[in-house]
C-alpha cells in the first residue's frame, strides 16, 4: 500500500469525489456508498449500493445481522457499490478492466467520509478475478492505494487485525 500525495493525491480525490456523487444514488438504509473504476483517466465502471434490481421485497437493511446463521458471509441485503462497479466496467468495457483502479467513497450525511480498513472479501475476490490492479481508499492517514492482491489478503485478516493494519 502506498499514501498518495501532491497532483497524485488531488486526481484521486477528484475520483473519490465522484464516486461520492455516485453514492447518492444508494438505497441502502445503514451505509450510502459508492465506487467508480478508472482506466487511462476515464472512468469505465460506476456502482453504488443497493438491493439486488433495486427490488424492495429484497431489503433486509433493518435485519439485525447477529441474527443471521453464520454461513451467510455477506449479511447485507445489498449489492455493493464495488460489485455494481465492476459488473458495469465488465458490460460497457470489458476489454479495459484488467489493470483498471478502483476507488471506493462512503458517505456520512451526505459527505465523502473515511472508509475503514479493508474488510470485503466478497469484493477483493470479485475485483481479482476481473482484473482490477488497484484499490483506492480514503482514510486517516490519507488516500490509499492497494494492490488488489494486497487488499485482498489485508480483507482476510481484518478480524485479526482490525484497525490496527
Amino acid at each position: 500500500m502506498r499514501i498518495l500525495q501532491g497532483k497524485e493525491e488531488e486526481k484521486a480525490f477528484e475520483y473519490l469525489n465522484e464516486a461520492a456523487k455516485i453514492a447518492l444514488n444508494a438505497t441502502c438504509l445503514r451505509s450510502r456508498c459508492g465506487s467508480v473504476i478508472v482506466k487511462d483517466n476515464r472512468i469505465i465502471g460506476k456502482g453504488f449500493n443497493s438491493p439486488p434490481a433495486d427490488k424492495e421485497s429484497q431489503r433486509r437493511c433493518e435485519v439485525d445481522k447477529k441474527e443471521l446463521h453464520f454461513k451467510i458471509t455477506d449479511k447485507t441485503c445489498c449489492v455493493h457499490a464495488e460489485q455494481r462497479a465492476i459488473m458495469d466496467a465488465l458490460k460497457k468495457h470489458p476489454d479495459e478492466i484488467k489493470g483498471s483502479r478502483l476507488y471506493f467513497a462512503r458517505l456520512k450525511n451526505s459527505q465523502l467520509t473515511r472508509s475503514d480498513n479493508p474488510y470485503c472479501t466478497i469484493c477483493s475476490k470479485m475485483a481479482l478475478e476481473a482484473g482490477i490492479a488497484e484499490f483506492v481508499l480514503w482514510h486517516e492517514k490519507g488516500v490509499t492505494v492497494y494492490n488488489t492482491e494486497e487488499y485482498n489478503n489485508l480483507s482476510y485478516l481484518y478480524k485479526e487485525l482490525g484497525q490496527n493494519l
